[in-house]
């Protein structure tokens, strides 16, 4: 698959990389980056699954919100929001894999056209490309 690039961003990870800083090159966020404390951590800092939850939940919701404007498949409400769960645990193969819960509420919208535009926003969202085949993603109507 070929992928036509529009936009670029860049990060910088120093220190020990779980345990150390993250950043932005433009300068608009920096991260203390600490391990949780269920990894062995003390928690006080912010680590990459936070990351990775934030910009997926952010990353989704956009992605519903285009495919029902594009698709003409209704409105997604202006209070609909998208949770990200994501957990990291040890593979049965060795090294470490994530799992992803994603809870998502569209006030006001019919349960069949829910179901259509979470379908499709899946189809749009990058995260969810990137992400197809690679972990456990599971998408919660609430």
């Amino acid at each position: 698959m070929s992928v036509d690039t529009k936009y670029w961003t860049e990060a910088h990870a120093s220190g020990g990389g779980r345990d150390g800083v993250a950043k932005l090159a433009s300068g608009m966020l920096t991260a203390t980056m600490v391990p949780p404390k269920e990894l062995g951590g003390s928690g006080a800092g912010h680590n990459p699954e936070e990351l990775f939850a934030v910009g997926y939940a952010a990353c989704y919701l956009g992605a519903m919100r285009h495919a029902a404007q594009s698709e003409k498949l209704g409105e997604v409400p202006s209070d609909a929001t998208v949770k990200a769960h994501v957990g990291i645990g040890p593979r049965d193969d060795g090294g470490f894999g994530l799992k992803v819960k994603l809870e998502v509420s569209l006030p006001g919208v019919d349960k069949a056209t829910a179901e259509t535009i979470t379908e499709r926003g899946h189809f749009i969202c990058p995260y969810s490309n990137a992400t197809k085949g690679n972990i456990e993603v599971e998408t919660v109507l609430v």
